[in-house]
């Protein structure tokens, strides 16, 4: 049963309240469940407190993907996830007592009467490309006793057709197949290859998936039948529903099992969640093929698969290899969690959970492809990597949302970096692209890399052509890999010639910040401009020209004195919005470039200037972005807080950015927009940009 119209109540009541449940470090906006993909990204909404049983979860543009949970402990029902409604069939929810969240996990402990249940989502973060590429997420449920005696648990779980498509009048087809894995496929009966409907995919299969055991079971069919059988029996009749129908005629799901039998344990937790814990761990995850689409040439596109496939021959080899690899991948997760834990902490607690909140959601943006070469092999030295500009809008490896997302990447995985650029540089430096200055995209909508070969795509000449230099420079230094320089120096070098032409005294323009609108002479544009040039001339320093770096070298130190004049207001201590509006200001962010690169264009005096002035503009919530407006950017607010010179101000933005984000007056996956004073979003979510605020563990 679906229940919207009770689910909306559910969460509004909810949004009354602050949450019953201890939560660690805080309560987000949306917590994330299964979260790998553009395609793969489900959340559980909250507000003020949803508990894990209150509502269904959803995909990050808000639409239900119902998945549910229910045990049976000792013959008695209760729900643990999602909110379902059995007609005729009782059953007790379950109480939320704890939550917590790492970079890599979300982890509920719910009490079911005498037992407690342990569900945790991990969401991997791999070093190992393949693994990186995999587009599965898993949950594990556990159960121990509270009251010292033995209990009989069994644990269910279902998903529904919703994950396959937005639309839900559309028909699907399904199959279960039992081998060393008991695994549901789900796919629409008339795909469209490359298409979206609300950023959802509108090709390519679910799958849910447990390992094969003689005390799991499995069905498919109407949601309150296969949900009644569990409830009255414990067990499903391995049976499948073959009426193949409308993602809503009836609501078909798609069931899994498994009994846990006498589960013991004590009321002490045991926090590690060791394998004699008894147990289930199922996977999900939205697997299509190919993946993207890329174009070669005005006349050839080119389908490119996710890299998992070079290992892989089918969806359930790596179904099959993804559910035994738990162990590792738990292992490589808590590795990690420590890790940014152990880093970010140094800055301060409230920085670990921003950071930690903020991982999954960057990464899931982006899928890691290879190509087939003329043999029809893999090709592996053929590496691509592509981000899809999520909320704002879908466009393919936009350059500005790329860049504040580096930080990430320069922090976790270098090369990802390098492969993130790929794709940009290459069809450019083929000739296909029209002007002088950067892209700002790779194609208007994910997951079609067309190009704009009439180089009508959203103007953002600076702004662009200085990310695309500066990153570029940045990852060859982190990987020590100069190949790409060396390939592309044509293309580093006509966008610095533009740059010397346009950055120092910008013309009309957008820059990363289009939401606020074009604007001329804008300050913070020129400095990233400036640095831009700035990067060029070590980029030919690296690759054994050193005049043309000196000559570089000198153009962007004697724009920087001339800027200093344009950029000083006449009437306060700060730089200007842009040159001559001298009652203007904003977030000079573009000077983080200048400090991680190590370049010191800029003197110390600009730091403490700027500095010293946010001090005095700074809300309850952060710094606005600029004069214009009291709202601000989450990712330009901890590149500021990177740079500032005073350690109490940079604590005050961090700790304003974490008590905007707990709050409890938002409900979406981590919005990068928001109001300083008033705290709520103001518009984007899940976007791959928060990796931007790992900026202070890279300087």
């Amino acid at each position: 049963m679906r229940c919207q119209l009770l689910c909306t109540a559910l969460f509004a009541l909810h949004a009354l309240a602050a949450p019953s449940w201890t939560a660690t470090p805080f309560n987000p906006p949306s917590i994330p469940l299964a979260v790998r993909t553009p395609y793969l990204s489900t959340w559980l909404p909250q507000g003020q407190g949803v508990a894990l049983n209150d509502a269904w979860p959803t995909f990050w543009a808000g639409q239900t993907v119902a998945w549910t949970g229910l045990a049976k402990v000792d013959g008695q029902s209760y729900s643990f996830m999602g909110a379902a409604s059995v007609d005729g069939v009782s059953f007790i929810k379950a109480t939320q007592k704890t939550f917590n969240f790492t970079s890599t996990q979300s982890i509920f402990v719910l009490s079911a009467g005498p037992v407690d249940l342990t569900v945790t989502f991990l969401s991997p973060v791999e070093s190992d490309l393949a693994k990186l590429s995999i587009p599965l997420s898993y949950m594990q449920v556990s159960a121990a006793s509270t009251d010292g005696a033995t209990h009989s648990v069994q644990i269910y779980s279902d998903v529904s057709a919703e994950w396959v498509s937005a639309v839900t009048s559309w028909e699907v087809q399904w199959t279960t197949t039992k081998t060393d894995i008991i695994s549901h496929e789900v796919h629409l009966v008339s795909p469209a290859k490359y298409e979206e409907v609300k950023d959802q995919s509108q090709y390519g299969s679910l799958h849910y998936s447990i390992l094969n055991d003689p005390k799991a079971t499995y069905q498919t069919g109407q949601d309150a039948i296969v949900r009644g059988q569990f409830l009255n029996h414990g067990v499903l009749k391995n049976t499948q529903d073959t009426f193949f129908r409308a993602i809503s005629d009836s609501w078909p799901v798609f069931g899994l099992t498994k009994d846990l039998g006498n589960v013991g344990g004590s009321a002490k937790r045991d926090s590690q969640l060791k394998a004699s814990v008894p147990s289930v761990l199922f996977s999900i995850g939205h697997i299509r093929e190919p993946a993207i689409q890329y174009m070669l040439s005005p006349t050839v596109n080119q389908d490119r698969s996710l890299y998992f496939w070079s290992r892989f021959n089918t969806a359930a080899d790596v179904i099959s290899f993804f559910l035994k690899d738990y162990a590792n991948a738990l292992t490589t997760a808590r590795t990690l969690d420590a890790k940014v834990e152990m880093d970010a902490a140094k800055i301060s607690s409230d920085y670990a959970g921003i950071v930690a909140l903020s991982i999954r959601q960057s990464l899931a943006a982006s899928e890691l492809t290879i190509s087939k070469g003329a043999n029809g092999k893999w090709n592996t030295s053929d590496v691509m990597l592509f981000m899809k500009e999520i909320s704002s809008d879908g466009n393919m490896n936009t350059v500005d949302v790329v860049f504040p997302t580096t930080p990430i990447f320069l922090y976790l995985f270098p090369k990802l970096g390098q492969y993130l650029l790929e794709p940009l540089l290459r069809y450019q430096a083929s000739g296909q692209y029209p002007n002088k200055w950067s892209i700002h995209d790779m194609g208007p909508h994910y997951p079609r890399a067309s190009g704009h070969q009439d180089g009508l795509d959203e103007a953002m000449p600076v702004e662009e052509s200085g990310n695309m230099l500066i990153m570029a420079l940045a990852f060859a230094r982190k990987t020590g890999d100069n190949s790409q320089l060396k390939r592309y120096r044509e293309l580093f070098d006509q966008w610095t010639q533009f740059l010397i032409e346009d950055s120092l005294i910008p013309a009309g323009q957008l820059s990363t910040d289009d939401f606020a609108g074009p604007l001329e002479n804008q300050t913070n544009l020129a400095i990233k401009g400036i640095v831009g040039i700035g990067a060029m001339a070590e980029i030919a320093s690296r690759l054994g020209d050193n005049a043309t770096a000196t000559n570089y070298s000198s153009i962007a130190k004697d724009y920087v004195q001339k800027w200093q004049v344009l950029a000083q207001s006449a009437t306060g201590p700060h730089l200007t919005l842009a040159y001559g509006q001298s009652a203007t200001w904003g977030l000079a962010y573009n000077l983080f470039g200048d400090v991680y690169l190590g370049l010191k264009l800029f003197p110390q005096s600009v730091y403490d200037m700027q500095t010293a002035w946010y001090k005095t503009v700074i809300n309850q919530y952060g710094i606005p972005l600029d004069t214009r407006h009291t709202y601000t950017k989450t990712d330009w607010s901890l590149w500021t807080a990177a740079i500032v010179t005073d350690q109490g101000l940079r604590t005050q933005i961090i700790t304003g950015l974490k008590d905007y984000v707990a709050n409890g007056l938002n409900n979406v996956p981590f919005s990068d927009l928001y109001d300083t004073v008033t705290g709520v979003s103001a518009g984007f979510q899940a976007r791959p940009v928060s990796g931007g605020h790992l900026a202070l563990l890279i300087v």
